[in-house]
């Protein structure tokens, strides 16, 4: 189990660095144009993938007062990238030398709504990084609605491919 979590949080860290990239270059009137998706705009999706990343490892970590870290985000969308990137790289590094123990570990934690749930760390760690291809594809999707067309391939069998 160890060996296909530490390729799921290579390629999550990978497939962050390719669509980040390509947000880089857009334009600011690109990245905030009004959409109808999970998020009102490019900008809002990278926030949450960011704040997503950062409240399961808080989590992880039984940080017992979470901080959602998009609620007063004001940076710019490099700034922005960056700390996705840098919280991609925090994961990788974690899977890379957690023991099996720890990928079976049952953790508890609280969701948004305060509910608490028991669970294995490698379930979370599946919904985490299943979590955030969904919305890289929501990504290449609002990319293209504002007329981009350079656009990386973000998909496992690219990451997979590429060793």
């Amino acid at each position: 189990m160890k060996k296909l979590f530490v390729q799921y949080a290579a390629y999550n860290l990978w497939a962050n660095q390719r669509i980040t990239e390509a947000i880089n270059n857009l334009t600011d009137d690109q990245i905030n144009t009004p959409a109808k998706s999970s998020f009102a705009d490019i900008h809002k999706t990278v926030l949450h993938l960011w704040a997503v990343e950062n409240v399961w490892w808080q989590r992880l970590k039984l940080i017992e007062r979470e901080v959602w870290v998009g609620e007063d985000f004001e940076g710019s969308i490099m700034e922005l990238t960056n700390n996705l990137l840098q919280q991609s790289k925090q994961w990788k590094e974690w899977v890379d030398v957690a023991t099996e123990a720890a990928l079976q570990h049952e953790f508890i934690y609280k969701n948004s709504k305060k509910d608490q749930f028991k669970q294995p760390v490698y379930e979370m760690l599946v919904h985490l990084f299943n979590h955030q291809t969904y919305h890289r594809g929501q990504l290449v999707t609002l990319m293209r609605q504002t007329g981009e067309t350079i656009i990386p391939n973000t998909d496992l069998i690219a990451f997979l491919r590429k060793k």
